[in-house]
């Protein structure tokens, strides 16, 4: 095969073009919550623990669909800073996520930023183009999941 070959295959490559859209759009959301000292992961973990109130690291995982290292990295600032804490559950081994008071209050001071950096990329693609990128992710999550 050529390099030409290779290229075009390479630029076709569904994971390839994923991965990189998918960090333009990461640091766009990060530029928006920069402020705020969150990254995007952190806030959409303050919002999942928003949502839920308290969820074990294996449940919070699955729902970031992050690996418990990646996880564990990211929970750390939020440790830190006092937005999250980790407490024992029922099983010495199992350990419950939960935001705090704090916690609270920095996502409910991050959210017209995220939604600025959302209502930015609506405009952009279109109302009816994001609504079909969401569909097709929500897809391509199932594929890939092998559903």
């Amino acid at each position: 095969m050529t390099e030409q070959g290779v290229q075009e295959r390479v630029q076709r490559c569904v994971c390839g073009n994923l991965r990189m859209a998918a960090r333009l759009v990461t640091q766009r959301y990060d530029d928006a919550l920069r402020p705020t000292g969150l990254h995007f992961m952190q806030f959409t973990l303050l919002a999942r623990l928003r949502a839920a109130d308290r969820l074990t690291m294996t449940e919070l995982a699955e729902r970031a669909s992050l690996d418990r290292t990646t996880l564990t990295r990211n929970l750390k600032p939020l440790i830190e800073r006092g937005y999250v804490q980790i407490t024992s559950g029922k099983d010495r081994r199992e350990r419950l996520v939960t935001i705090t008071a704090r916690g609270r209050e920095a996502l409910r001071e991050a959210l017209p930023r995220w939604e600025q950096a959302q209502s930015s990329m609506t405009a952009g693609l279109g109302q009816e183009a994001t609504s079909a990128l969401l569909e097709m992710l929500r897809t391509v999550s199932a594929v890939a999941r092998g559903a």
